[in-house]
C-alpha cells in the first residue's frame, strides 16, 4: 500500500506552510501487528520529514519529526509493513490527540482521555497569530 496518496501529500504540504497552526491530522499510519501509530499533520518541501504525533507503542507518545522513508522501510513484529489507515478521519487538531496520549500512555482516538482533552481544548483561548506552541521544535 502507499503510504500517500497525492491528495494527502499535497494537504501536508499545504499546512506545512503554516507550521504555528493546531492543524487537523492528515494522516495515520500504524503497525498493522503492533501498537506503534503516527497521526501527522505536515510534510516538509524534502518530501521525507514528516510532524506529528508518534507513538512508537511503548507508552511515550509524543510530538516530532519523522521519515516517511523510515516509515515505510520499517517492518513490525511479523515482517508487515506500516499501513495508512484509509478509514481515518481526524476529529480535533493535533494538540486534543497529544494531550489525550499523554494521559493514556498511548494515541488514542476516543474515550475519556480523548474527550478530556477536547473539553480542556474547548476552555483555552487560541494561540495568538504567529506564537508557536510551547513543544515545537525544529528538525537537527
Amino acid at each position: 500500500m502507499k503510504l500517500l496518496t497525492q491528495e494527502i501529500h499535497k494537504k501536508l504540504r499545504q499546512t506545512a506552510q503554516d507550521p504555528d497552526a493546531d492543524h487537523y491530522p492528515a494522516v495515520k499510519f500504524f503497525d498493522p501487528c503492533g501498537r506503534a501509530t503516527w497521526l501527522l499533520t505536515e510534510l516538509n518541501e524534502d518530501g521525507d520529514t514528516l510532524f506529528g504525533l508518534c507513538d512508537l507503542g511503548m507508552g511515550f507518545p509524543e510530538l516530532g519529526y519523522s521519515s516517511l522513508k523510515e516509515i515505510a522501510g520499517t517492518r513490525g513484529v511479523l515482517a508487515l509493513p506500516m499501513e495508512r489507515d484509509r478509514y481515518f478521519r481526524a476529529a480535533a487538531p493535533l494538540s486534543v490527540y497529544a494531550e489525550a496520549a499523554q494521559a493514556a500512555g498511548g494515541i488514542v482516538e476516543r474515550g475519556e482521555h480523548f474527550d478530556a482533552a477536547l473539553a480542556q481544548r474547548s476552555k483555552r483561548p487560541a494561540t495568538p497569530p504567529g506564537a508557536a506552541p510551547a513543544s515545537r521544535t525544529a528538525p537537527a
